[in-house]
């Protein structure tokens, strides 16, 4: 069942499995992927056992102080995956990120400090989305098939990395438009991206976000990413951003007019840290 915009929703077996009740409607964000039905929401659930290694950690973090996280539901059977499909709770509020950059942040890293101390899960290394695949280039781990316009301005860009100490953990590598605020309630994280990388990276990724989409102001990068390993973090992630687009592209594509001169002005933008 397919409705109008080309979302595809769970058929009533899949509902009847979860216990859910109410007609699915296509959500916003999330891909294009996910619907609510009730007080639930479903998606399309990829890799089993990544969503049973994501519920897992996220029943963990239930109640932790200055955020919230999807619960995820089990499904009559005793799993989380049903036909193709999870579910989660449906969790009130509306993403920032514009305005609210401080709030956000600070959910990201009250997110963060609670993963602290989680150990490194070895599914990461068979992640191969586009996402996976351009944190690897970002950090020197990996190569992608680009446009030609996109593997120059990525290959400058890799030019200047140098290496950082910072201590590498479980982080959320797409916290921009996943972190959803309501009156009342602390900040809910939603969609985690796992990846296992500095904090800092993470947050940089925010600020990239930032300059290319929202118009934030050069003072979010100075006040979030500073010195000289904070202008490390912010080449990654620009790196990590362009290069995902460009697999989606693919290497006979090429990036929007709009997406291109954002990407050239940050770069620019990153290059004069660097330089400073």
């Amino acid at each position: 069942m397919t409705p109008a915009t080309g979302t595809p929703l769970p058929p009533p077996s899949v509902l009847r499995a979860f216990r859910i009740t109410g007609r699915p409607e296509p959500l916003e964000g999330g891909q294009g992927r996910s619907v609510r039905a009730g007080d639930a929401v479903l998606k399309p659930a990829g890799d089993g056992a990544d969503v049973e290694w994501a519920a897992t950690l996220m029943d963990a973090l239930q109640d932790r102080p200055g955020f919230r996280v999807p619960r995820y539901l089990r499904a009559v059977g005793g799993g989380h995956v049903v036909e193709g499909w999870e579910a989660t709770r449906f969790l009130t509020g509306g993403p920032g990120p514009a305005g609210r950059w401080d709030a956000l942040l600070a959910a990201g890293r009250a997110f963060h400090e609670a993963l602290r101390d989680v150990p490194r899960p070895k599914r990461l290394d068979g992640h191969q989305h586009p996402w996976a695949v351009a944190d690897r280039v970002a950090w020197g781990g990996a190569t992608a098939e680009v446009p030609a316009p996109v593997h120059r301005l990525a290959t400058r860009l890799r030019a200047l990395r140098e290496p950082v100490d910072a201590r590498a953990q479980l982080v959320h590598g797409d916290l921009t438009g996943n972190v959803l605020f309501a009156p009342g309630q602390a900040p809910a994280v939603i969609d985690f991206s796992p990846y296992w990388r500095p904090v800092g990276y993470a947050e940089a990724i925010v600020v990239v976000d930032g300059l290319l989409h929202h118009r934030a102001g050069h003072r979010l990068a100075d006040s979030v990413l500073p010195g000289a390993e904070g202008a490390q973090m912010l080449l990654r992630a620009l790196i990590f951003r362009l290069v995902a687009l460009g697999i989606a592209a693919g290497p006979g594509g090429a990036l929007a007019e709009d997406e291109w001169t954002a990407f050239t002005r940050v770069s620019q933008f990153a290059e004069d840290r660097l330089a400073a």
